[in-house]
């Protein structure tokens, strides 16, 4: 990501517990439609991005699901 992490507005799954082991995403505007992912225990640490049709294949793909 072009973004400092932090400067962008990150949120958890609405399903997230108070667990530790969650991640947390943002949409960015430094690219299409960008999304970045990161660790929500390590906030200040590295962050993937994924182009808005990277991130749409990710969750077409259905790789997530429980």
């Amino acid at each position: 990501m072009n973004e400092k992490p932090s400067a962008a507005s990150w949120f958890k799954s609405s399903r997230s517990t108070n667990a530790s082991e969650c991640v947390e995403v943002a949409f960015v505007g430094t690219h299409a439609h960008g999304v970045g992912v990161r660790d929500s225990k390590d906030p200040t640490g590295p962050a993937l991005s994924f182009t808005g049709d990277q991130w749409d294949a990710f969750l077409a793909s259905g790789v997530w699901k429980r």
